[in-house]
């Protein structure tokens, strides 16, 4: 059973509930529903069943609950309140209700590096802007340097930014946000320090139920003693924990596994929330609206009809004085490991039960377990050397002084994969990921079959892939969804010419796009698992890749090399060759 809570508190809402009794009179409230405008009935269903659904202007989220009791102190939590008399209510949460108004203590920690900096804290404040953060709530950084709240939002504020169409009271709401976030200096390790953190969190709670979301923006050889001195002193004693923990989640199977075992000693599997940003961008979040809501797609979708999907991550520039992290882990382990094969999931994945996270992430599992583990024959890998071009030198990867010199680390990596299922059986699914390439995109592109016995190829003449259609989704940059089809030219003679069916987003709609951190770190403060990584999706994923990483390194296989600013070593075009398969980006109509 789940209860379904509006995501943005500010957003109007109404609550039902299965019918079973008569329906209890929203006058017998014990207090006012914060922030929230109620209508509708409740009504206590008979059975053991129940179904509250909370519909919000905006989005809605679901949180599991198994019993009518549950469902009414969850909803609490959240800060609302089910219609229940005075009594039943006082039932739930205990007759000091005041004290039981919810708050969301935010720790982030790693509070000083660049990923908090740059992407936490700036949506932290988009999602305070836009009204979906709790009545009550509080931030705190943690990190060992030595640092004052004062100066904690200096450096903060450098960062925030408002939406382009949103400048109301930006000063201000700024101003307003920075004063909700402090900062606790502590060794990582320590929970004695962690224990002084408990303290300054629960002054801030003010007594009121304490829920607690700790983002770990840390490297993940410290996770372990993180989360066991975080567990250990500075977990909610009334509320909820959770826990959002950055990749690299291992190295391969067994480091993932060992991972996954350590914080499972001080933390079950529903408080931790894997993040994958790219699950949050918003092309992604819309691949399976696309394809489930339209039935122009839904056919289509499969062997039959379909002859590759191509799924591609490249980046215009290169490791930039920051390889000696890439060094360790390389593209494979960086980009397609999680983010492609993430989203590879999601498109071929069959149709879910429901929109219930688990149901979703079942059937993700179910894809990965369906695939082969890579071969090597089937992957090409490369590393970028320095170029001169227009007259500026661009450094190859070795010339970065933080990489190892004879570094056979690929920056470069294109691979098939295959699903062994009813639907995609032998339709290759196409991987490329580079850095210092010609253009820096991120798509997903489904080449359809050529239209058997074409009336108009002849005026295709022998390239048969200029008639073929395709799909394309633009993660980013320049948001869009387009289909390339086949039109006449006008006028009196017979030409044909290949055109977009575009959906540009940034013509369509007139509103921002929400970073991808904004939408992941409001699902982990209600509870929605939808887009974090589980476990076993985690195992299944390494599985697929480790065998192929421990050859490579065992074999130490070099990288074919590639000019900074080019589009990658030319093994990639005879990889897709070997499958017929012509490389969408490279046309000259991409």
């Amino acid at each position: 059973m789940a209860l379904s809570v509006a995501k943005c508190p500010s957003s109007s809402a109404a609550a039902r509930l299965a019918p079973g009794h008569s329906p209890l009179r929203w006058s017998t409230l014990l207090r006012p529903f914060p922030r929230h405008v109620l209508a509708g009935s409740v009504a206590i269903p008979s059975s053991k069943n129940w179904n509250l659904g909370v519909a919000c202007k905006q989005e809605v989220g679901t949180v599991p609950v198994s019993s009518p009791k549950e469902a009414a102190s969850k909803n609490v939590e959240i800060g609302g309140s089910l219609g229940l008399s005075s009594e039943e209510y006082r039932d739930v949460i205990g007759p000091n209700s005041s004290e039981r108004e919810p708050t969301v203590s935010i720790t982030v920690v790693g509070a000083s590096g660049d990923l908090a900096k740059k992407k936490i804290f700036p949506a932290l404040f988009a999602l305070y802007y836009e009204d979906c953060l709790p009545k009550h709530f509080t931030i705190f950084g943690y990190a060992r340097s030595k640092m004052t709240d004062a100066e904690l939002r200096t450096m903060v504020s450098k960062t925030l930014t408002c939406r382009i169409d949103k400048r109301e009271n930006c000063n201000e709401k700024m101003e307003q946000f920075l004063q909700r976030c402090f900062y606790h200096s502590g060794q990582y390790e320590s929970e004695e320090n962690f224990a002084d953190l408990d303290k300054e969190l629960k002054e801030h709670e003010g007594g009121r139920l304490s829920n607690r979301l700790f983002y770990l923006s840390i490297p993940p050889n410290i996770f372990i003693d993180v989360v066991k001195s975080a567990s250990k002193s500075a977990s909610s004693k009334n509320g909820w924990t959770r826990v959002i923990v950055e990749k690299p989640f291992g190295r391969d199977s067994e480091s993932s596994a060992a991972l996954t075992r350590g914080l499972k000693q001080y933390l079950d599997e529903d408080q931790i929330f894997r993040i994958d940003h790219y699950l949050g961008k918003e092309l992604v979040e819309n691949l399976s609206i696309l394809r489930f809501s339209n039935l122009v797609f839904e056919p289509l979708w499969s062997r039959q009809y379909i002859r590759n999907v191509q799924l591609i991550f490249s980046e215009d520039f290169g490791t930039e004085g920051r390889g000696g992290y890439f060094d360790n882990y390389g593209i494979i382990r960086d980009i397609m490991q999680n983010h492609l094969l993430q989203i590879l999931a999601l498109f071929a994945m069959e149709t879910p039960v429901s929109l219930d996270a688990e149901d979703i992430r079942n059937e993700k599992v179910k894809v990965l377990r369906s695939m082969k583990p890579l071969q090597l024959e089937n992957v090409v890998i490369g590393q970028y050397k320095s170029h001169t071009k227009g007259g500026v030198a661009y450094p190859g990867y070795t010339d970065d002084k933080t990489v190892p010199k004879g570094s056979l680390t690929p920056t470069f990596a294109a691979a098939a994969l295959f699903i062994d299922n009813a639907r995609w059986d032998g339709v290759p699914f196409l991987m490329k990921a580079g850095k210092a390439l010609e253009t820096r995109r991120t798509e997903i592109r489904v080449q359809f079959r050529h239209v058997p016995g074409n009336l108009y190829k002849r005026s295709f003449g022998t390239d048969l892939d200029r008639a073929t259609n395709e799909l394309v989704i633009r993660v980013q940059p320049n948001e869009a969804i387009y289909l390339k089809i086949n039109n006449k030219i006008p006028g009196l003679g017979m030409r044909l010419d290949r055109s977009n069916l575009n959906l540009l987003y940034a013509s369509r709609y007139s509103k921002e796009i929400p970073d991808a951190y904004e939408r992941l770190l409001l699902d982990a403060i209600e509870g929605e698992r939808r887009l974090f990584i589980r476990s076993d999706e985690l195992d299944a994923a390494w599985e697929l890749f480790t065998p192929l990483l421990k050859e490579l390194e065992e074999k130490k296989i070099a990288p074919e090399l590639y000019p900074y600013g080019s589009c990658g070593p030319a093994g990639a075009h005879y990889l897709a060759a070997n499958y017929n398969v012509r490389w969408g980006d490279t046309a000259s109509d991409a």
